[in-house]
Formats: C-alpha cells, structure tokens, sequence
C-alpha cells in the first residue's frame, strides 16, 4: 500500500470570486426583469417596503426600485424624485462592488470596514433623510 496523499479540493463556494459573481448575476438578472417591469405601474410583482407596509412611512430606501427603472430608461429627473439620497450614494456603491469583485478576480478577498464614526454619520445621514422626506 503506497502512502498517497490527495490535496484537499477547494471548494468553488469559497473561492474569493463566488460572492461578488453571485451578487453581480442577481443584480443584473434584476435589472434585466426590472428594465422590463414599470414598478411606476400597479399589478408587478416586485417586493414591498416591510418599514412602509407597517409603518406607512417612508424609508431611507423607498423609491430605489423605481429610481433604478427610471435611470435604466434615461429618465434622470424622474429618478431624482424618486430618491435623491439613494441617487448620491449609488455611485460610491457601484466603486464598493468593483472593487469587491475586482479583489475577488485577483483571489484575495476583501471586507470593507467603516469606523464607528463613519457608521454613526451614515445613520444619521440615514435618519435625516428619512425624517425629511417624510415631512415634505
């Protein structure tokens, strides 16, 4: 009997470029059913605010599927209205999810972090926004 080693398979989910890949693919199978469907529109099936259905306020979020439907269509006004806070932040997110997928690309993982004072100005910025909106 000879002494045979077999190296340990890694698993394709643990691969560092797993996460990144499955989130790009859900985000653009959305976007491919969203491009399609006017969330404008009653009688979609597209998922509901749970903060607004029980609370009849507005989150900081609400709107971003009909803000994601108006820039997909070139209705850049439309998607201001829609949420301007979420607009602003849209670009910073894209750069998170490149630089993500990129690390992942490389083989390396990579896990943001904020600091607590980052955190706290995000909540606030988050609050403020929400407080807002729903006073207007």
């Amino acid at each position: 009997m000879t002494g045979t080693s077999v190296a340990p398979r890694r698993s394709l989910l643990r691969h560092p470029t797993t996460a990144p890949s499955a989130v790009l693919a859900a985000g653009a199978a959305g976007a491919l059913y969203l491009y399609n469907t006017d969330p404008h529109e009653p009688g979609h099936v597209l998922p509901q605010c749970p903060f607004r259905m029980l609370t009849g306020l507005l989150c900081p979020a609400c709107g971003g599927t009909r803000m994601v439907y108006d820039l997909m269509h070139g209705h850049f006004v439309e998607a201001w209205l829609d949420n301007r806070a979420l607009l602003l932040a849209s670009p910073y997110a894209l750069v998170l999810l490149g630089r993500w997928a990129w690390a992942g690309l490389h083989g390396r993982r990579w896990r943001p972090t904020l600091s607590p004072r980052a955190q706290l100005a995000v909540l606030a910025v988050a609050l403020a926004w929400t407080v807002a909106r729903n006073i207007a």
